[in-house]
């Protein structure tokens, strides 16, 4: 048995609804870009987190911030465990030379410094635990992050990589918030 329509009309509602659906739908997707653009980036920037990229791709470590003399002293020392996608990071007030020792520090830990406009300078690979042996990162650093040894050496992250905080200044982020 064969069944055939008598009147087409619904079949062509429908099809003439599909591209009116379309446009709505790509007119719903704009306005939540337009809106919530800026939102969309502000909430990818926090403070408790840091993004970095290069030619490598990107990663996003959860990090510690350090921003007052006495919590940068105390940085990670005694620590026993750090997570895979953790980090400390740095905040000094203004840039300069920067120079770290592992005194009281449990974990082997990469070090990577970092300019005032988030570009990575220098990276101090596998810092070898309890060693007091100063690691110099140079001048004109602002930040240092610091994340599980092997971590900059896995990902690939090196000098001109870039780092994406709200605590780099906007107005000469290499990767602003």
């Amino acid at each position: 048995m064969s069944m055939t329509r008598s009147d087409p009309t619904p079949i062509r509602r429908r099809r003439a609804a599909l591209p009116l659906r379309g446009a709505f739908l790509a007119l719903l997707l704009t306005l939540a870009l337009a809106v919530l653009g800026p939102a969309g980036a502000a909430a990818q920037c926090r403070d408790d987190a840091v993004d970095l990229r290069g030619p490598w791709g990107q990663a996003h470590f959860t990090v510690e911030v350090v921003d007052t003399p006495e919590t940068r002293a105390q940085g990670l020392m005694f620590r026993e465990t750090l997570g895979r996608w953790a980090g400390m990071l740095f905040v000094y007030e203004e840039p300069g030379r920067a120079v770290f020792w592992m005194r009281n520090t449990l974990l082997p830990l990469d070090m990577i410094f970092i300019d005032p406009a988030g570009v990575v300078t220098h990276v101090h690979r596998d810092a070898v635990p309890m060693d007091e042996t100063p690691i110099d990162g140079g001048e004109g650093v602002l930040f240092v992050l610091e994340v599980n040894a092997g971590m900059s050496a896995r990902l690939g992250i090196a000098p001109g990589s870039e780092m994406r905080h709200p605590r780099v200044d906007p107005a000469i982020a290499a990767w602003p918030c």
